[in-house]
């Protein structure tokens, strides 16, 4: 049975070292967000450093997920002291399960904060793509979905929760996913 991979990408209004309060107040939302999220029904795992976080992104061994990549876009820098950015990968059972893990609960509330941290790129800010049971997805398969997506809309192998596709490539809608509801209230 295929899986949805979910990859997330946000270009954040300052390094991630900075020490103000916004940051620190991302930094702890997100460690409750992935404690959530991981008890979340359908959720199969995400992309975790294998040294817990000693370095920036694009120094962690990622393991199975693969080297650490960014969009092409992606404009800041890349040293601990530099890097301004926010990135997940994750798998799921189903396309409603990680729709309801977004949507609703404490991911909800971060979203409706999500201007505080995160600039207005103008580019979309997480894709969604159907893999083959065992298959792990990578930083760069997540980056070159996020870019196809740009480029092209929503298609069966890159998509978001308002224009998706079941496994077959068909299109989908699940109840309650749509205009309304892929929006921030």
């Amino acid at each position: 049975m295929p899986h949805l991979a979910l990859y997330t990408f946000g270009v954040l209004k300052s390094p991630l070292t900075d020490p103000g309060p916004l940051t620190r107040e991302l930094h702890d939302s997100g460690e409750v967000i992935y404690r959530k999220i991981s008890q979340h029904p359908g959720y199969l795992g995400r992309a975790e450093a294998a040294d817990r976080g000693r370095g920036t992104h694009f120094d962690l061994d990622w393991g199975a997920w693969g080297e650490f990549a960014v969009p092409t876009w992606y404009d800041k820098g890349h040293t601990a002291e530099s890097a301004a950015l926010d990135a997940t990968l994750s798998l799921w059972t189903d396309l409603r399960y990680a729709f309801d893990a977004v949507y609703t609960g404490v991911h909800r509330e971060a979203l409706n904060r999500r201007y505080d941290w995160f600039e207005r790129t103008g580019q979309p800010n997480y894709v969604c793509w159907w893999v083959s049971d065992g298959v792990i997805p990578t930083w760069q398969d997540g980056v070159s979905k996020l870019e196809h997506l740009h480029d092209h809309g929503s298609a069966p192998h890159a998509f978001t929760f308002h224009h998706s596709f079941a496994p077959d490539g068909t299109p989908t809608r699940i109840k309650d996913i749509g205009p309304k509801s892929d929006q921030a209230r």
